[in-house]
């Protein structure tokens, strides 16, 4: 069951197969992949924008801590000229923390500015590739498209497409009609020629009424003709002598001697 089973997948894959490649066009094909890849590019350059605003938004926030590091440094030292080392100290301190986020801004934005040069070097990459597969791709559609044109041309020349074997078939039957009609109209003429037709009017009793009631007179002399040769063969057989016909007849010897 299990090799039966796998040899019915592999012909309904060859199927399935051979119905999807005559279904496919090269064509539709190309400008789709070149579609996807267009697609990927566009995700890549908007991944870059996202990066690039991300990356601005922490430089604000450095500026703003660089200008409130300066302001704290600035507050401590008037405090302690005021002789007022507890809000020179305040202001310090809070200078520190400000100094701290400055520098896990700069971390970030570091990493941010790798990602976005990675990502730019991604996108110049992808539209090289992009560019050059646009150029095969229309190599490709021209070769394809002078390919068809050719096979539909070949085959509209020697009638091997599917139109012109049809056209062709008609038109065989057209000629074999054709030919047919000429052979019965010159066996039509061969017999009339001949005169078979004339016949077969005078064996099914065609003709016109002369011609009946000269047939009629013809066969009625030949019947006379005969009835009379009849009459004279038998006339001649009576008048014989009536001794000629007793000659033999022993009766009639001994009615004589008697």
């Amino acid at each position: 069951m299990a090799g039966m089973s796998g040899r019915m997948s592999t012909v309904i894959k060859s199927k399935i197969s051979k119905m999807l490649d005559k279904a496919e066009d090269p064509s539709e094909t190309l400008e789709y992949s070149y579609q996807r890849q267009t697609e990927l590019l566009q995700n890549v350059k908007k991944g870059i924008a996202d990066v690039v605003t991300s990356k601005k938004r922490l430089q604000l926030q450095q500026q703003k801590l660089e200008q409130q590091v300066v302001k704290l440094d600035t507050q401590a030292r008037q405090a302690l000229a005021a002789g007022r080392e507890d809000l020179a100290r305040l202001a310090l301190e809070r200078k520190q923390f400000a100094q701290d986020e400055l520098r896990s801004l700069d971390s970030q934005v570091a990493e941010l500015e790798h990602q976005q040069q990675m990502l730019v070097d991604r996108e110049q990459k992808m539209r090289g590739k992009i560019e050059s597969f646009r150029t095969k791709k229309e190599v490709i559609k021209a070769q394809y498209s002078a390919a068809e044109a050719q096979v539909k041309i070949s085959e509209a020349a020697t009638g091997v497409g599917e139109e012109m074997a049809d056209v062709g078939l008609a038109m065989q039957r057209a000629m074999d009609k054709t030919e047919g009609m000429r052979a019965r109209a010159g066996a039509m003429e061969e017999l009339e020629a001949s005169g078979a037709f004339d016949d077969n009017l005078t064996l099914t009793g065609g003709g016109d009424d002369i011609d009946r009631q000269l047939h009629e007179l013809t066969s009625q002399s030949g019947v006379d003709d005969d009835l009379a040769r009849l009459k004279a063969e038998i006339g001649q057989g009576s008048s014989a002598p009536a001794g000629e016909l007793g000659a033999g007849d022993p009766a009639g010897g001994q009615e004589r001697s008697a």
